[in-house]
């Protein structure tokens, strides 16, 4: 059994195959954390200390037991209202405005399989062939009328646990929740470093590493969206882990909006660790008889240090997580309009791309921004999906099977969500957007949010979708978004707390829909870029446009930051012409095809304007996509320096067999007379040796994983070298 509840000590202990997470229902009702970390048997509440605090006030039932303070003790769902100062997960009020809300254990239930989230994203898990368990437990505050129901879910082979909460109003009022986070993490001791993956636009999901000080470390997204400044994903660990040794824990957002994590050091040099929905704008009115649930937090566990942990996530994301035909089959290596022809786009030069990267070896087409309305800018047309026919010469289905005719896919881009003031839909439904009345709209990329709590918008959008999916054999969508939500005020809502969550409600309803009607359409998410980089996302979208910033130096950290949290399979990346469009650097052809091949590889350039000798080399490229997708999509992912700080990036993709290996590295400065560097894999099988196909010499895989290979003499600035690694 995952899930093992032992009667005599109260606890409930979740088993994976190396972790356990143990918690407590005490004598009083209340859920007590004891402790997640390596596998353990039997009842750990010995790790409970009790003393009187002084100003840390006792729960009237304790009596004259002052020893007894929640102000101190570790908890499972902290709620604001019950003595404990700390940073709670729920803040509720009454109708008469009154705060506080004590939660007690009422009943539990264990089933076989992994729960559900109406409306939302979440992991999925199969009880027989994943092992997965559910735990529901039942807390109640009779005098709210108010029932949260916790819901753990456990994937025993992955080392992973899942957590959400069901909010239910059973009594008579309505209630109002001003605060709600998912999960929380109680430590009672520890010496701990926060890893938060912060950034900005084109700079997204920058590792940043600090030590816990006393008080709270918070991060977050106030934009409607999980943002390019803060991923809603976060890693505590002890000050000495490395990659490959060390305590670590992660917690990961399944959602896509506003978020909150906040590391809390409390006066008694305990930590508090929680995930959740930002507070910000959320206010939500719970009436009686409604639910409200907090979306799902990915949380695990590692001993053996950040690598493990990342390979626990991974597999997570590649086979629970994401969904639909691509979720295991090989993603197309695509060629996307964008930097080779902007808004200037015709069927004419669509046409003469297409030939480009059918002859180039690729698979499919994709038609970027510019190919609907009156859409020369971005000034105008969002929200008029209907094609351009003069501008493309025909109409989009005789385009999309012109494009199928030369042996390639066709894909498209939209930016549903949005909508330019200069639109029909604007001057149709000026209502629809989320704008504050009275007040002149904040404008972004000269367009603004169309309010998806509504669900006539939701409708407008599916039904305008589907017309342009249907016009022919479009296997591809990438689904962008180009701003963030300043006023998040709904038209139609009756309360306006409610309108950021709602939205996200709607998107994820509409993207439902989306993917039952067309299974084996290819989303690919995009926010700028990686604005909306996180895991519930994914469970519609396989893979997420990694960074609008295309250059391949830059795409090192990018990329690095990336992979702590999210596998190779689902990082959109992409070759660009050089001078790259975003920082102006000029970087091999070889190295910026390295880079985008550590994730879902493409192209973004205009062929016509290469050599014969880029031409030939692109050529050779996309043969090796072909051949070691499977392996970069499946394999187990190695970082094996850190960019910001090494002279050189290296990284490796290994098969969970160990058979084969792709091993790549790029050096990052070049300097006169540099020192020997090198690469060391790690994920090869000890004992065995290992062929290099580049030069056909065999190692033995203890000797490379200790000393590594060398780097070949560099021929050019920012040079690389890869290595295919087979097992002999």
């Amino acid at each position: 059994m995952a899930i093992v509840y032992d009667p005599t000590y109260k606890t409930y202990t979740l088993h994976t195959e190396r972790t356990s997470y143990q918690l407590q229902a005490d004598r009083f009702g209340r859920l007590l954390h004891l402790y997640y970390g390596q596998r353990s048997e039997g009842c750990l509440d010995y790790l409970l200390t009790f003393a009187d605090r002084g100003f840390s006030g006792n729960p009237y039932e304790a009596g004259d037991e002052r020893s007894y303070s929640m102000d101190a003790l570790p908890q499972e769902f902290p709620v604001q209202g019950t003595g404990d100062f700390r940073s709670p997960l729920l803040i509720v009020r009454d109708e008469s405005g009154t705060f506080g809300c004590d939660l007690k254990l009422k009943g539990h239930a264990i089933r076989a399989g992994k729960y559900a989230l109406e409306g939302l994203p979440a992991v999925y898990a199969d009880a027989e062939a994943d092992g997965a368990e559910t735990l529901e437990l039942r807390l109640e505050n009779e005098r709210l009328g108010m029932r949260v129901t916790l819901l753990y879910g456990v994937l025993p082979k992955l080392d992973v646990i899942t957590r959400a909460a069901v909010l239910e109003n059973t009594g008579e009022g309505t209630l109002r929740v001003e605060k709600l986070q998912s999960a929380c993490l109680d430590f009672v001791g520890g010496d701990f470093d926060l890893l938060c993956f912060y950034g900005r636009h084109a700079m997204e999901r920058q590792l940043e590493r600090g030590p816990l000080r006393h008080g709270a470390t918070v991060i977050g997204s106030r934009r409607g969206y999980s943002s390019h400044q803060y991923n809603p994903f976060v890693i505590l660990a002890d000050r000495g882990t490395t990659e490959t040794a060390g305590r670590c824990w992660a917690m990961q957002f399944v959602y896509s909006g506003g978020f909150r994590a906040e590391a809390e050091l409390d006066q008694y040099g305990q930590t508090r660790l929680q995930m959740g929905l930002a507070e910000e704008g959320f206010s939500y009115p719970l009436r009686p008889g409604e639910k409200l649930t907090a979306p799902e937090v990915i949380l695990s566990y590692s001993a053996a240090g950040f690598e493990r942990l990342s390979h626990n996530l991974h597999r997570c994301i590649r086979r629970h997580i994401c969904r639909g035909k691509y979720r295991d089959a090989v993603r197309p290596l695509l060629l996307n309009s964008w930097e080779a022809s902007y808004f200037n786009i015709s069927g004419e030069s669509l046409l003469a791309l297409a030939g480009e990267a059918k002859e180039l070896g690729m698979d499919l087409l994709v038609m970027d921004d510019g190919w609907f309305g009156e859409r020369w800018d971005d000034r105008a047309g969002l929200g008029d999906w209907t094609a351009n026919e003069k501008k493309l010469g025909c109409t989009l289905g005789e385009l999309v099977g012109r494009v199928n005719a030369l042996g390639l896919k066709f894909g498209i881009w939209m930016e549903p969500e949005m909508v330019n003031e200069d639109s029909a839909l604007f001057r149709s439904h000026p209502d629809w957007a989320l704008a504050i009345p009275g007040e002149k709209p904040v404008r972004a990329r000269c367009q603004l949010v169309l309010d998806l709590s509504r669900r006539e918008v939701c409708d407008y959008l599916f039904t305008s979708i589907c017309a342009v999916l249907e016009q022919g054999n479009i296997e591809y969508l990438k689904w962008d978004l180009n701003r963030s939500i300043a006023e998040a005020f709904s038209r139609t809502a009756d309360d306006q707390g409610r309108v950021l969550y709602d939205y996200m409600l709607g998107l994820y309803d509409l993207l439902e829909r989306i993917t039952a009607r067309y299974p084996d359409l290819l989303i690919e998410g995009c926010s700028g870029g990686g604005g909306r980089f996180d895991a519930g996302m994914l469970y519609y979208c396989p893979q997420i446009w990694c960074s609008d910033n295309t250059d391949a130096i830059d795409r090192l950290t990018i990329q690095y930051g990336t992979s702590f949290g999210y596998p190779a399979s689902t990082v959109g990346a992409h070759v660009s012409a050089c001078p790259n469009h975003q920082t102006g650097r000029v970087t091999p052809l070889a190295t910026r095809a390295a880079v985008a091949m550590a994730g879902t590889f493409g192209y973004e350039l205009d062929p016509k304007k290469l050599s014969a000798e880029e031409r030939e080399e692109i050529r050779h490229q996309t043969a090796a996509y072909h051949e070691d997708a499977p392996l970069i999509q499946d394999g187990l992912y190695y970082r094996l320096s850190d960019p910001a700080s090494e002279l050189c990036c290296a990284w490796a993709v290994v098969s969970e067999s160990g058979d084969r290996c792709l091993l790549s590295a790029v050096l990052q400065n070049g300097h006169g007379y540099l020192p020997a560097i090198y690469v060391k894999p790690r994920g090869l099988t000890p004992g065995a040796f290992y062929r290099v196909r580049e030069s056909g010499k065999r190692y033995p895989a203890d000797a490379l994983m200790d000393m590594g290979l060398p780097f070949p003499q560099p021929a050019a600035e920012y040079d690389c070298c890869v290595w295919h690694l087979e097992r002999v």
